[in-house]
């Protein structure tokens, strides 16, 4: 359940549907994830035009303005969370599990495409750690699922969502978290 005055993925599903972005909620949060994670900026420009998303809706009013503007200072906060809080937005756990199955593959497509949107040097000198993750998520983003024995299937779902969850932290720590030296405060 999302907490309150943070936005969820029904206020990014909605909106996706307002301004017809034929892009799943997930997947627009986890490009949004994946571009902050690979040091991409959205200082002086929008999400939208960050992730290169392009509506059929000609007029972005100012209350969705508003709403993409929270959501990246919201995934941004979370993802230099200390204390680990970060979580890509999904439907609530009360939804079918086929849905958040499928919302887990588009969160991953959506990060590594926007991982690759950010576009900095820093992934040639990743670690073999993080070149690792970026594979395995790449192998979430291409799963297809078979749905068997419920209560399994609904564990094996809690792992992948708690490996994607970590798997975000670590690459946003190696390449996207800005560099306290590079401050420009003096001692």
């Amino acid at each position: 359940m999302t907490a309150p005055g943070l936005v969820g993925h029904d206020d990014i599903d909605a909106l996706v549907g307002r301004l017809r972005l034929g892009t799943a909620a997930s997947e627009l949060h986890g490009s949004l994830c994946g571009y902050l994670a690979a040091g991409g900026s959205l200082r002086g420009t929008s999400i939208l035009a960050a992730l290169q998303l392009d509506g059929e809706a000609t007029d972005v009013g100012a209350d969705d303005l508003a709403l993409l503007d929270r959501l990246a200072r919201q995934s941004e906060t979370e993802l230099a969370d200390p204390e680990l809080g970060f979580e890509p937005l999904l439907p609530e756990d009360d939804r079918p599990l086929a849905e958040r199955a499928e919302a887990m593959a588009d969160w991953c497509r959506g990060f590594l495409g926007g991982f690759g949107l950010a576009g900095t040097a820093a992934h040639a000198q990743l670690s073999d750690e993080a070149q690792e993750v970026l594979r395995d998520l790449g192998t979430v983003a291409g799963s297809s699922f078979d749905f068997g024995d419920e209560e399994e299937d609904e564990d094996a779902l809690v792992e992948v969502q708690e490996f994607v969850r970590v798997a975000a932290m670590l690459l946003y720590t190696e390449c996207g978290a800005p560099d306290p030296s590079a401050s420009g405060s003096v001692h």
